[in-house]
């Protein structure tokens, strides 16, 4: 049976402990045996890389070195790492060693909670994406600084909400990606500022697919 290790923690307003339950009964409706975990010190088990998947959801926060290389090992050897939002993506924003890993940094979402805009599905072949189509939601609209080696399965519109940013124009920000690091696959969705938007659709089957498809098989 896949192995899954959820570690949680962090910046509580994203909601980690539930974020963390919702994530555990998805990996366990998709056949993996799920363990979950509130410390770093996760990563530092000696088992680490047996695992076939890796589920961050700890945002801000400080990493030690020693954990950061002990995830970062892991993923290289072939376990997958997939997770969404400030939980994957905005964690330990002073490590950037873990921003190599992940493909990208949040750093700003104009707006804030609320903002109505539309997921622009760009790679409709992708397993990951297959049948599902462009979609509204209303919600932080992020945006970030990415790695140009990710691949992009969907992207949303800049400027949408007023601020600094809006003289430079428009802009294609990547909400959906995957990539490599080393033997391991690397999933991302930007959406999921709380539980109820990962639980929408097509939220859910995106997260849920980008869990399958990161996984070590």
């Amino acid at each position: 049976m896949r192995k899954a290790l959820i570690v949680w923690g962090g910046w509580q307003g994203h909601y980690p402990r539930e974020m963390a339950d919702l994530f555990s009964r998805m990996l366990t409706q998709e056949g993996f045996d799920v363990y979950v975990s509130d410390t770093l010190d996760a990563f530092l088990d000696p088992q680490l890389a047996e695992y076939n998947l890796i589920v961050p959801v700890w945002t801000m926060g400080k990493i030690s070195g020693e954990q950061c290389r002990a995830a970062c090992s892991a993923v290289i050897a072939g376990t997958g790492i997939a997770g969404c939002h400030g939980g994957m993506c905005d964690a330990f924003r002073d490590n950037t060693d873990w921003q190599f890993m992940t493909g990208g940094q949040w750093v700003a979402h104009p707006g804030n909670d609320g903002t109505r805009h539309t997921i622009y599905i760009t790679d409709p072949a992708h397993p990951i994406m297959a049948g599902v189509k462009d979609f509204e939601v209303s919600t932080e609209m992020y945006y970030m600084h990415v790695d140009p080696a990710v691949k992009v399965l969907a992207v949303c519109h800049f400027p949408v909400a007023d601020g600094p940013h809006v003289p430079n124009g428009h802009v294609t920000m990547p909400v959906v990606w995957t990539k490599y690091f080393g033997a391991g696959r690397v999933f991302y969705c930007s959406l999921g500022h709380k539980p109820e938007v990962i639980e929408m659709e097509p939220v859910r089957t995106i997260m849920r697919r980008g869990f399958v498809w990161a996984a070590r098989t």
